[in-house]
């Protein structure tokens, strides 16, 4: 059967949506495996990871469902927040890979100020204490504030800083055109029909 057939579209719908469980597996268990080495101790962070693997999860298992049955309802209903997901996620990465060095330390320094649960493990992992300030009246987690030898964490974030927008916003560009071709193959897969169906039958 050629590719514009039924069975190659529900076929490729449900590899698609097999690859984005195992992305959504692999999210949470990178959670599990940072809180289990140390890496990550708080919780905000693990919560957000796990509730964005959990979410993409049941995205994927309504896709594959509404796919494998040829349900019409479930299908339209992924098809839509499959869509706006790719709308978002289109518009963070292009904003990502378009960020200049100023943008970049005000949206680090806005970051920074609003995760004050995880600062104790940036300092810790990258041996650094305060963000643009080393202060020593103030107490830090970090090897180096026994010897009060220590850099301002934002002089080291700042380098790793745009490599990793690049990287994420690559690789979520890359993610967003896998989206709109699921939007596109459950769009088209909803309006063939089963040939092995009544031919009489409405969809």
């Amino acid at each position: 059967m050629v590719c514009g057939g039924f069975t190659c579209s529900k076929n490729s719908l449900c590899v698609l949506n097999l690859l984005y469980i195992m992305v959504s597996l692999l999210l949470i268990g990178i959670a599990a495996w940072g809180i289990g080495f140390g890496l990550i101790s708080s919780l905000k962070v693990v919560g957000v990871a796990v509730a964005v693997g959990i979410l993409l999860f049941l995205i994927a298992l309504v896709g594959l469902i509404g796919a494998i049955k040829h349900h019409q309802v479930l299908l339209f209903f992924y098809m839509i927040i499959l869509f706006v997901i790719f709308v978002v996620q289109f518009s963070v990465s292009c904003a990502s890979l378009a960020l200049n060095k100023e943008q970049q330390n005000q949206l680090l320094e806005v970051g920074w100020n609003h995760t004050e649960t995880a600062q104790e493990d940036i300092e810790k992992n990258l041996n650094c204490c305060g963000f643009q300030t080393f202060n020593k009246n103030i107490s830090c987690t970090a090897d180096c504030f026994r010897t009060l030898s220590c850099l301002p964490c934002a002089s080291i974030i700042e380098k790793h800083a745009e490599e990793v927008l690049r990287i994420v916003g690559g690789i979520g560009f890359f993610f967003s055109f896998t989206e709109i071709l699921g939007v596109w193959l459950t769009y088209r897969y909803r309006n063939q029909k089963d040939p092995r169906a009544n031919p009489s039958a409405f969809l």
